[in-house]
């Protein structure tokens, strides 16, 4: 198994873990859970004119967001963030740019009673999945209480947990199949560490385990204050919740405020804003490679016969 290194000292062989570990086959998840879930994500019944639903920024069939700079909710209303990618997000130690929600399931309710996104309240929801004979019967089926904020929230997020793309080519590779990246994706990934990249992307999720300022070597322009909105903290302007790589070559435009439009833009952004040094065209385009053989294959976490 490729993340378990050997490192010789003194003669000795000590185990090592690799910075970057595979994502697993699946999630244990309550399938009745998800099944409601997956419902809701897709239905703009949660929002206040019935025209916005999570699939609208999350586009399962691509990359698990929307493509955009910025997206947009009820009344054609644009937002001032990215959406980021679904996928993998149950790996993310915190939700949102600013990591305002700790998990899923409190970020599930965010976008519903955001006024930019789905305008609604969640009274109004309530009502409207109780007088739904569909949706009243499967809560009532799954959840004592029936139909509940509490309740949609956890079947939101129970689905969302099945969203995750094990698989990837860099995956298969970190397990011991050494043909399944090719040598300049290998030369990428070491030119990922040895320039420092992995010192934020790694894990399992390849990032979305801290937090990091927007602009170290350089000032980056952010209108957006990151964590500063939250805690009011000097120290956390411009600071946000490091990305997943995980499947970053299908989710372009890149960075919290989707100014870059090419992944091979966004290396050398990187490496000039975040890390101050020099990249040549050549390691670029290794680093790509390597990137790109982070993509892995959505919806492996379904259950046998289920549709995606």
């Amino acid at each position: 198994m490729k993340w378990l290194n050997l490192l010789l000292i003194g003669g000795g062989v000590v185990l090592y873990a690799e910075a970057i570990k595979p994502i697993p086959e699946r999630l244990p998840v309550d399938r009745d859970k998800a099944s409601l879930g997956k419902m809701l994500f897709a239905d703009p019944i949660l929002s206040k004119d019935g025209t916005v639903s999570c699939m609208t920024c999350h586009n399962l069939a691509d990359g698990g967001d929307d493509g955009l700079r910025y997206s947009f909710g009820i009344r054609g209303q644009q937002g001032h963030i990215n959406a980021p990618t679904v996928y993998n997000a149950v790996f993310n130690f915190r939700q949102f740019w600013d990591g305002r929600a700790k998990d899923l399931k409190e970020q599930a309710i965010g976008p519903i009673v955001n006024p930019v996104e789905m305008g609604n309240d969640m009274p109004t929801v309530v009502e409207r999945l109780q007088k739904n004979p569909t949706y009243r019967r499967k809560f009532n089926d799954i959840y004592s209480d029936g139909v509940t904020p509490d309740n949609i929230a956890d079947a939101i997020a129970t689905y969302e947990k099945t969203l995750i793309t094990p698989n990837s080519p860099f995956d298969r590779y970190l397990k011991g199949d050494s043909n399944a990246i090719s040598d300049q994706a290998k030369e990428g990934y070491r030119l990922f560490k040895v320039k420092g990249c992995i010192i934020c992307h790694n894990g399992m999720n390849v990032g979305g385990n801290l937090y990091n300022k927007f602009g170290i070597y350089k000032d980056a322009n952010s209108s957006s204050l990151g964590r500063y909105a939250i805690t009011k903290r000097e120290s956390d302007k411009y600071v946000f919740k490091v990305p997943s790589l995980r499947n970053v070559a299908l989710t372009a435009p890149y960075m919290h405020d989707g100014r870059i439009r090419t992944l091979r833009e966004a290396v050398k952004f990187m490496s000039q804003y975040q890390l101050g040094r020099y990249i040549t065209e050549e390691e670029i385009s290794a680093i790509e490679a390597f990137l790109r053989s982070l993509t892995g294959v959505p919806n492996a976490n379904r259950q046998q016969g289920e549709s995606p």
